[in-house]
Order: C-alpha cells, then sequence, then structure tokens
C-alpha cells in the first residue's frame, strides 16, 4: 500500500472493485483505515484521505481558518472523475464526508457515519448541555500549551487512562497535532444546515454507526440525525467507545463490509 498524490491531496489506495472514499478522525490519519483495507481490499478499491495536515497533504496555509466546505473539497480531489462511489468517515472524518456528499450529489451511493462530529448541530437544535460539553473541550485545545490540549482531547474520547497508556513519542505527534485540530473544530462548529435539511442531502443508504456507549455530544448528534430520516440505518457495536474503529476494527471493519455490500 502506496502513498499516492493527487493535485494536493495525500491518498493511500489499495485493492480493487467499487470505489470507497475513507475519512479519517482528527489526530489520527489515512493509515487508520490499514486494517480495514487490508482485510477488504480484494472486494473494494479503497482511497484513504489524508486531510490538511496529514501525511503528505499540506497543512492549511490560509489566513482564514478552513470551513467544512473546503474539507470537503480535499476528499472531492480523491475521487476518481466521474465515479460513483461509497463514502465511510469517523468522527471529524464523519462530518467532512456529510459535506463530501452534498458536493458529489447523486454520485454517493452508500455513506457510513462513524460518531460524526458536526457539533453545530447541538446548537441549532437546543441539545445546550451537550454543546456546553464539547465546547469546554474545544476551549481547551490551546496551541500555545499543546502537551496540555493533547491530553485533553486524548482523555476525552479515549478514557481517563487513554493518555497513560500512550507512548512518550505518540504524545508527541499529538502535541504536534494540536493546532491542526483547532482549524478542524472550527469547521465544525460553524455551519447551520439542519437536520431536516441534511434529510435531503444525504443518500438514502446511510449507516448510522456507533458505540453502545457514546460520549453526550456524539450521542445526541446520533439521536438528531436518526430520526431525520426513516431510511437510514443505525446500527451500533457491542463494545469499543468513539475511537472504536482504531481501537476495535475487529468489530466495526465487518459492519462496514456488511452494509456497502447489502443489496
Amino acid at each position: 500500500m502506496e502513498p499516492q498524490q493527487q493535485a494536493t491531496v495525500d491518498v493511500l489506495t489499495s485493492g480493487g472493485g467499487p470505489t470507497v472514499v475513507l475519512v479519517h478522525s482528527s489526530m489520527s490519519g489515512a493509515r487508520q483505515w490499514t486494517r480495514l483495507m487490508a482485510e477488504h481490499g480484494e472486494r473494494f478499491a479503497f482511497r484513504a484521505v489524508n486531510l490538511y495536515g496529514y501525511g503528505r497533504t499540506p497543512a492549511w496555509a490560509h489566513a482564514k481558518a478552513p470551513t467544512l466546505d473546503d474539507f470537503a473539497d480535499a476528499v472531492v480531489a480523491a475521487v476518481p472523475d466521474g465515479a460513483t462511489l461509497s463514502l465511510v468517515g469517523h468522527s471529524f472524518g464523519g462530518a467532512v464526508a456529510m459535506q463530501a456528499a452534498r458536493k458529489l450529489a447523486g454520485r454517493v451511493e452508500r455513506l457510513v457515519l462513524i460518531e460524526p462530529s458536526l457539533f453545530y448541530l447541538l446548537r441549532l437544535h437546543g441539545r445546550t448541555e451537550a454543546y456546553a460539553e464539547i465546547s469546554a473541550l474545544s476551549q481547551r485545545m490551546d496551541p500555545s500549551a499543546p502537551a496540555a490540549a493533547a491530553e485533553h482531547f486524548i482523555s476525552y474520547w479515549g478514557g481517563p487512562d487513554a493518555w497513560a497508556a500512550t507512548p512518550e513519542e505518540r504524545r508527541a505527534a499529538f502535541a504536534r497535532a494540536v493546532g491542526v485540530v483547532v482549524h478542524e473544530w472550527f469547521a465544525v462548529f460553524s455551519g447551520d444546515t439542519t437536520r431536516e435539511a441534511w434529510a435531503g442531502i444525504l443518500p438514502p443508504r446511510t449507516l448510522l454507526l456507533s458505540s453502545r456507549a457514546p460520549m453526550r455530544p456524539s450521542r445526541e448528534i446520533m439521536e438528531l440525525l436518526s430520526t431525520a430520516q426513516p431510511d437510514w440505518t443505525l446500527t451500533q457495536i457491542a463494545d469499543g467507545g468513539h475511537m472504536a474503529p482504531l481501537t476495535h476494527p475487529q468489530l466495526v471493519n465487518p459492519v462496514i463490509r456488511a452494509f456497502l455490500e447489502r443489496r
């Protein structure tokens, strides 16, 4: 599996068959999908996108912070011209995948959203406590104190023991990514598309996939989306938290494959 550059976007490719574009979570990167690509490459042509500042995709270089639309452009750039495809996005990547599906209207056959972090939905729909909880975390993402910011981030999403279990090398990498995450979070806190509007934008074949006990902001976003469109499928995995695609791929990946193959 070799990185390939398409325009300025770094893309990992593997396998053959129907095109499936994969969008990673914050502080991760395209390689979070390595196991999925290795296990199911005989069935799908995977294209795992590195968003701005990950892999060989350059960091966002403009003074104005990127919007969700800008991140979606990076995904669209990874899609072969004219191809129909499926999209899979996790966390921040789920929010980006939603916006990319909007841009690729009519070409996305299936969409898998794993606890998408579209935080502005909480504000739009009166989920004030959940919005306050995730806003408090965002305020701790201070690029001038990257180590502390990274610890807050990893501990929130991975659990209280996650940081202690993180090797020093990974801690340093997470700290370096804090400035990138600040841009990402600006994008998902800014928006005005309601859940009802998303119900008319996203494909009928959409899977909403979550852990059994998601963090409150993720749980309430899933509640909002799952009641927006009765055609969408809602599935929970038996174990693992928000980071289950990385920590429990043996549970997540078969669900993704089954949905992509469902007739």
